[in-house]
């Protein structure tokens, strides 16, 4: 059962669009008032199967627009759109006689007309790659065969189908992409590809997605190196051709294949349809895996990522952030060079250790003092008779330790008969 979801309906603000259908017919839908209820119009064409619309575009200048449809037959017809009035009719049967249902358009771009022209110009591509430019003329009779030529031919794709493609802003470079073919950038002045998308690697489970996209559009018209495409496994994924092959960025959308993808005038905003009927718009400045991410923008290379749980929404900087701790080594290490220039660094750690050593060894050297003149001035006490068995050890020791103030000691206040302890 198809899904169906009953709403009161608050009208639309004045529009006119035109569809295209699976048996041909172009209708045109109106709105009227500021809350209007959009109606048909007007219906151009005859039921035919056909004759489906496979492809269209328009180029929707004030004066003298004109529209474009590819259809499943092989033709290509250039109409006013304000009232379906046909101009030009052309059919991509080549000379090799391939026909139309073995090699269907699967795109197609009007470009735009410069003021006062009177001709426009049409790039087609079919599902087995075969691209081409044409010239044609408006102001001829559509029997007049004579006003369309063929300018450039070029081969998008060796193998695979071709299943979407679409023009920049700029309307110089065009992308191609479909089932067993990668997106691919094209420089449409010089018929070059310029970039080739590279295949996502296996997933958690070693299993390979196939190539399979489904549609495509720039991000913005106003750079051609951003774009979005939507592939058969439900995903949808950016690239960036300057940073790249792979995606930047890569989600997934429900379960259902997307089917149609769309840019926003803002540049970073795209609409996306999938075959469920779910429509949904994502901002593509901001990450769908809940992770900050930070770029070097000079050199592309990721600097860091940190997981943030939730879905974010916006990021900004405070530009006053200053790290004390950083500032703190900054202002160290200019103090350590500033010192290293200087070359005293080096000496102040060597004299401060030396002075350490002298007065460790001046302390331990008046201790053994102290404790040698103790002896002495006990020895010194003990009655005479004792003297030269008491304390000849005693200032045997002293004199090991101190020989020169031991001779002057002993010269000086005691009359000791063993020379041969003081020579």
């Amino acid at each position: 059962m198809p899904r169906t979801t009953t709403l009161e309906c608050p009208g639309c603000s004045p529009l006119r669009a035109l569809t295209f259908d699976s048996l041909g017919l172009i209708k045109v839908i109106e709105s009227r008032g500021e809350r209007g209820i959009p109606q048909v119009v007007e219906r151009w064409g005859d039921p035919d199967s056909s004759k489906c619309v496979l492809a269209a575009s328009i180029d929707d200048r004030k004066k003298d627009p004109l529209l474009a449809v590819a259809r499943k037959n092989g033709e290509v017809e250039v109409l006013n759109p304000l009232n379906g009035e046909i101009h030009v009719v052309f059919s991509n049967v080549g000379e090799d006689g391939v026909q139309p249902e073995d090699d269907a358009f699967a795109g197609l771009h009007l470009f735009r007309r410069e003021r006062l022209s009177r001709s426009c110009t049409l790039l087609t591509c079919t599902a087995k790659g075969n691209a081409s430019m044409r010239a044609c003329g408006v102001d001829k009779s559509i029997t007049d065969n004579a006003s369309i030529s063929v300018t450039k031919t070029w081969k998008v794709c060796g193998s695979g189908y071709v299943l979407c493609s679409k023009v920049d802003g700029s309307e110089n470079y065009a992308v191609f992409g479909g089932k067993g073919v990668e997106v691919n950038l094209w420089d449409l002045e010089n018929s070059t590809k310029i970039w080739t998308a590279k295949s996502p690697p296996v997933n958690s489970l070693g299993i390979f997605t196939p190539t399979w996209f489904t549609c495509t559009t720039f991000l913005g018209n106003d750079d051609h190196r951003k774009f979005v495409a939507g592939t058969n496994s439900h995903q949808v994924r950016l690239y960036d051709i300057s940073a790249q092959r792979r995606p930047v960025l890569s989600f997934d959308f429900r379960e259902t294949a997307i089917k149609a993808v769309t840019e926003d005038q803002d540049g970073h905003t795209i609409y996306l349809g999938n075959g469920s009927g779910d429509l949904a718009s994502f901002d593509m400045r901001t990450g769908l895996d809940r992770y900050l991410r930070l770029w070097d923008i000079k050199t592309r290379q990721l600097l860091s990522a940190v997981f943030l749980k939730q879905h974010l929404t916006n990021v900004v900087f405070d530009s006053n952030f200053v790290d004390k701790e950083v500032s703190a080594t900054a202002q160290n290490l200019d103090e350590i060079q500033t010192v290293d220039e200087i070359g005293t660094l080096p000496v102040k750690r060597k004299k401060a250790s030396k002075e350490k050593r002298e007065k460790k060894k001046k302390y331990e050297e008046n201790e053994e003092r102290t404790v040698a003149a103790s002896a002495w001035h006990l020895a010194s006490e003990m009655p005479q008779e004792h003297n030269d068995a008491f304390t000849a050890p005693i200032l045997y020791n002293f004199a090991m330790l101190h020989p020169r103030e031991s001779i002057v000691a002993s010269k000086n206040n005691y009359g000791f008969r063993d020379k041969a302890l003081f020579p």
